[in-house]
């Protein structure tokens, strides 16, 4: 009926707090207080607001996909009240699948974007070893 609002809720928190982030790099950048050009030495790190990105895009997806769906199904319509939920008297059961469901979904999809994250974390520590220890071979 409604799920779909509480992953949209999360995509509207982690869309304010990605564009927070990125002034902040910027800035950063701006100031010399990080080093924006790799060094020989360094291998290129994956900004935040660029990882915050990723679940914003997977947010913003579902979202829309379930939006759609629940449109598509008549649960959703382009006139007030818009969810039929309400206007029949359902409203209870509604915030019940909010609280199970959409809840379950966001969760779900966070969980999925925080193990991408990892595997990406530990590629780049691995590059980095790699990188380091190629450099440590060639000074011997």
């Amino acid at each position: 009926m409604a799920c779909f609002t509480v992953p949209a809720a999360e995509a509207i928190i982690t869309t304010v707090a990605e564009r927070i982030i990125k002034s902040k790099e910027k800035k950063m950048a701006l100031s010399g207080a990080v080093n924006t050009k790799a060094d020989e030495n360094e291998t290129p790190k994956i900004s935040l607001s660029t990882k915050i990105g990723w679940l914003n895009k997977m947010l913003w997806g579902g979202s829309a996909l379930l939006a759609f769906e629940h449109v598509w199904h008549g649960e959703v319509v382009p006139f007030f009240p818009f969810l039929t939920a309400v206007k029949d008297g359902e409203a209870s059961e509604m915030l019940h699948e909010m609280a199970t469901a959409g809840v379950c979904m966001a969760l779900l999809v966070t969980a999925a974007w925080g193990i991408m994250v990892g595997v990406v974390s530990m590629i780049e520590k691995k590059a980095k070893n790699n990188k380091s220890e190629k450099l440590a071979g060639g000074l011997v």
